[in-house]
């Protein structure tokens, strides 16, 4: 059976995922871009992975308008003028969006939509500005269906951050995801406590290192996707990956590993994303002709392109001969030091590399640790996470993810499954979240055991529509068959249970 015919049968697909399946197997089957044969030969045997960029691009990746240029100017394109109150804010934002390209043909960025809505909303009476947003919610939620889609709240209290809350506890909704861009100089304890009580029901928001992601990229940044960093008005030019333990897999030892096999496989990506970006800037039309760019929605020199590691853990365990995770990365010394020697590695040599077309980034790439796709199995935990099954106590994890989330500017986070005593008590957690923060974590996402929302790898999923797939039928957050396939393939709902009595010990 052909692939096409394999997707038009599939009944678990709706409409309009059967056409963006088939939309991107015409992608991935053009021969226009061409790499080396050594390339080719890391992608056969797993090493490097485009995560399904398709063969030929005709847009960047990631894609994160400025949306306060669209509330002062409107667009001409559309034929929008600039909003006038809360209903045409709204509106304008949900026209907007459906032409708003990325990989997943989704918005992958709405917007910080406190700050956007809020002279709006401060403008109308509480209960209409929350029914205009309740609807708001849900039309993102039918209508962008994909947990991809992110919204950013913060760092600073604001009527319409509470009204979002108050919101994404009462709906229960994986789309869009969501996240607190965190400033303790900023963010009031009582504003951060409810968004935990929040992130605890629904998964969402998760907490953003906020000084440190304006210290990277300044003030207007966005949280996009899963948990990346970006510049509003820029974007991300490619994400491939390098699969780490699969590079491992030919390294005589970690010294040859470091000095001789990871510097190849860093050149071959590096390779391939050069490439992909000036096919992108010099022959597709999308920097020439689309109106995000002649109308100064975005800007060339604001998008980067994103190197992505998956599978640290695995490739340090490998390299030292370590069988038993348990007894690996993030619970043995040596192997954590290997890890952040390798990091140390990849970083030099991709900060060493001129790219081209990241003007604003001084023509460099920045570094991403990806989530994983629903087809890695356990070989590859998520970016440089400890493996699903191995996790210590929530303190110990942090201690580890404070190492390494400094190399990331595009991106990392670690997530936390909580018993559900913790919905009594969240103020025990503000804490955890603020130390951690304090020692150079990037990214915190959590939610309660029994939640029906679950934050799988970075994006959210609902157990229940899980099963649908389970039973042949179709849901329709099109990411729900990436939350099956990790959980199928990676127990990726598995992760350990933070209790209390664990982190009242440390």
């Amino acid at each position: 059976m052909s692939a096409a015919l394999n997707i038009i049968k599939d009944p678990t697909l709706t409409y309009r995922q059967e056409v963006l399946a088939l939309a991107r197997l015409g992608e991935s089957t053009d021969t226009t871009l061409r790499y080396s044969d050594a390339y080719y030969a890391a992608k056969a045997k797993g090493a490097l992975c485009d995560l399904n960029e398709g063969v030929m691009p005709y847009r960047p990746r990631y894609i994160c308008p400025d949306y306060e240029l669209l509330f002062k100017k409107g667009c001409e394109f559309l034929e929008l003028d600039p909003p006038a109150d809360l209903l045409e804010a709204v509106n304008v934002l949900e026209i907007f969006y459906c032409h708003v390209p990325s990989i997943t043909a989704y918005p992958v960025y709405l917007g910080d939509l406190d700050k956007l809505l809020e002279p709006f909303v401060l403008r109308e009476d509480r209960s209409y500005a929350k029914k205009v947003l309740r609807l708001f919610l849900r039309s993102i939620d039918k209508i962008q269906t994909d947990s991809f889609v992110h919204a950013d709240i913060g760092p600073e209290d604001t009527v319409t951050g509470r009204l979002l809350l108050e919101l994404t506890e009462e709906m229960q909704l994986a789309v869009p995801n969501l996240t607190l861009r965190y400033d303790p100089e900023k963010t009031s304890d009582d504003f951060a406590l409810a968004c935990i009580r929040c992130m605890l029901k629904t998964a969402k928001p998760s907490f953003a290192n906020h000084p440190m992601f304006v210290r990277e990229w300044g003030e207007r940044y966005a949280i996009a996707s899963c948990y990346n960093g970006l510049s509003i008005g820029g974007g991300g030019f490619t994400l491939p990956r390098m699969r780490l333990y699969e590079c491992a897999l030919d390294a005589k030892s970690p010294e040859d590993f470091i000095e001789n096999r990871l510097p190849a496989y860093i050149d071959l990506q590096l390779e391939y994303m050069d490439k992909r970006v000036r096919f992108i800037v010099e022959e597709s039309s999308f920097f020439k002709t689309n109106f995000l760019v002649t109308e100064g929605f975005v800007d060339q020199a604001h998008f980067t392109g994103m190197f992505g590691v998956v599978g640290l853990a695995e490739c340090c365990n490998y390299l030292l001969g370590i069988t038993d995770n348990k007894k690996g990365f993030g619970m043995n010394p040596e192997a954590t030091a290997l890890g952040l020697r390798i990091m140390d590695a990849i970083k030099e040599r991709v900060e060493k590399h001129v790219a081209p077309y990241c003007d604003a980034y001084d023509h460099h790439y920045r570094l991403h640790a990806q989530v994983g796709i629903d087809t890695d199995g356990m070989d590859d935990s998520p970016g440089t996470r400890i493996p699903i099954g191995a996790e210590p106590t929530m303190l110990e994890q942090l201690e580890v993810n404070e190492k390494f989330h400094p190399y990331f500017p595009t991106g990392t986070g670690d997530i936390f499954k909580f018993e559900e005593t913790y919905i009594r008590t969240p103020e025990a957690i503000l804490p955890i979240i603020k130390g951690s923060l304090a020692n150079g974590l990037r990214y915190f996402s959590g939610y309660l055991e029994n939640n029906d929302v679950v934050r799988v790898t970075g994006y959210l999923v609902k157990k229940s529509e899980i099963e649908k797939l389970r039973q042949n039928k179709q849901s329709l957050n099109q990411v729900t068959v990436f939350g099956k396939g990790a959980q199928d393939g990676g127990h990726a709902l598995d992760r350990r249970v933070q209790h209390h009595e664990e982190s009242s010990r440390q």
